[in-house]
């Protein structure tokens, strides 16, 4: 922001002060107005929005405290306003109780050092400055992203959690199950936090063990045969911004303490570092994810129970698509214009018997798979239209047991044991169709001794 953008208005009943004020911002660069009184100023202010008011205390028709209790009332007002209050006649208890109306600073009169106007005008200046700033950084880092509506359509209460969280540093642990969405909501995040550093995801289940290390922690030169130069890991390199470490509870013991060890002491220790080499610090903000009860894990000793407490500062849990089927409509829409427009095949308005045969079903593999149910559906489409019959054959088929007396783990066993049948066996093919890692389906393969 230029400072010839910075709207500055004076208001002070003392034309002598008023043009002392005017020539000395207006030799900082600032675009000044000046009004005689609060009546006026109040008027001014309706089209000039000022980004800073100099008010004095005590003027006629309507005094400071007046001005600002009117001000900040009107329709037109903006908390973003910065007001510095003028003021010769009152006690310190007079600014005080301008400042807690909303001013942020008061100056005395007369007048003594044209530097100190000068300070607080630039102090308001960047703060304005700082503030635009971020909202263009958040609304970079926030498009190519779904719209807020889409993404919390029917969790609500989460966008607030969201919101809540994004301002502070604190770690975030997004809970629930796969294709929930936990990778784009760590991304809003990040994109409503104030940090201007990147956001590095990594997937804890994609990555082999023996390469984990190097991967997060980074390698100095000549630490093993083949590493030439040195590399930052990618605690390093998302310094100032945010990491997500996607499916953290598939990390080896091992890992999860050297990671502990990163939570506990902002540093990170590259492979082949010696003691006389400095520990390389990391601002960088971590958020977690998994669809796991790591609470659970941690009870059966697959995770370390310190570790967890330590994720554990800020959880949300994101509530499973079947759960939230009322907002399927709108979500269906935005997603098969996304679809259409990527694959390029046009698809008219999805009608309401296929939306109804969509919230139909109980959606295991969540969002994930209702996205490739419609990239399916579309591609099937004739005319830009989508066949309800055709969603009915290209969506799985309903098991005929009641569900309501099953628990979670045969839920997931069955639908992990159905995903085989039609992917033909491979593990590869089915892991796909479920959303989620090859490491992952292995892993429950195992635990229910499928085949």
């Amino acid at each position: 922001m230029k400072k010839d953008n910075y709207r500055v208005l004076i208001a002070d009943d003392e034309n002598s002060i008023r043009l002392l004020l005017m020539r000395i911002l207006e030799a900082e660069g600032y675009t000044i107005k000046t009004a005689s009184n609060g009546k006026e100023a109040l008027s001014i202010c309706e089209t000039y929005r000022p980004h800073l008011i100099l008010l004095d205390m005590k003027m006629p028709q309507m005094d400071g405290l007046t001005f600002i209790e009117e001000f900040r009332r009107s329709e037109f007002t903006s908390h973003e306003t910065d007001i510095i209050v003028l003021t010769a006649y009152g006690t310190v208890e007079t600014a005080v109780r301008a400042m807690k109306l909303g001013a942020m600073d008061f100056i005395s009169k007369p007048l003594q050092d044209p530097d100190v106007l000068r300070f607080a005008a630039a102090k308001a200046y960047d703060r304005r400055r700082l503030l635009i700033e971020n909202e263009a950084l958040k609304a970079e880092q926030l498009k190519g992203l779904p719209p807020l509506e889409i993404i919390f359509g029917g969790m609500e209460n989460v966008l607030d959690e969201v919101a809540a969280v994004s301002a502070a540093n604190s770690t975030v642990l997004l809970t629930g199950e796969t294709g929930t969405g936990k990778t784009l909501i760590a991304r809003v995040v990040h994109a409503l936090s104030k940090r201007s550093g990147p956001f590095i995801e990594i997937n804890c289940a994609a990555i082999p063990e023996n390469l984990m290390e190097s991967e997060l922690f980074g390698y100095e030169k000549g630490a093993f045969t083949g590493a030439a130069a040195l590399k930052r890991g990618k605690f390093e390199l998302a310094s100032g911004g945010s990491i997500l470490l996607d499916e953290v509870s598939e990390m080896s013991p091992a890992m999860q303490s050297k990671f502990l060890k990163v939570l506990e002491g902002g540093a990170v220790e590259r492979l082949g570092s010696t003691i006389t080499q400095i520990t390389q610090k990391t601002d960088a903000r971590v958020i977690c994810a998994t669809n796991r009860d790591l609470q659970k894990e941690s009870a059966a000793g697959r995770f370390r129970n310190d570790l967890f407490f330590r994720l554990n500062v800020f959880p949300i849990n994101i509530p499973p698509l079947r759960t939230r089927t009322a907002h399927m409509a709108r979500l269906c829409r935005y997603l098969s214009a996304s679809i259409s427009k990527r694959i390029g095949k046009e698809v008219r308005e999805i009608s309401d018997p296929v939306i109804e045969r969509l919230r139909a079903y109980d959606w295991p593999g969540n969002v994930r798979e209702l996205q490739n149910i419609l990239e399916r559906s579309i591609i099937m489409s004739k005319d830009g239209t989508i066949d309800p019959s055709k969603v009915i054959q290209v969506l799985p088929p309903e098991a005929p047991v009641d569900k309501d007396t099953l628990n979670l783990s045969e839920i997931e066993r069955r639908t992990i044991e159905d995903a085989l049948k039609r992917a033909g066996g491979s593990r590869k093919d089915a892991a796909a169709a479920l959303g989620i890692s090859l490491r992952n389906l292995q892993y429950k393969i195992k635990e229910y001794g499928l085949s």
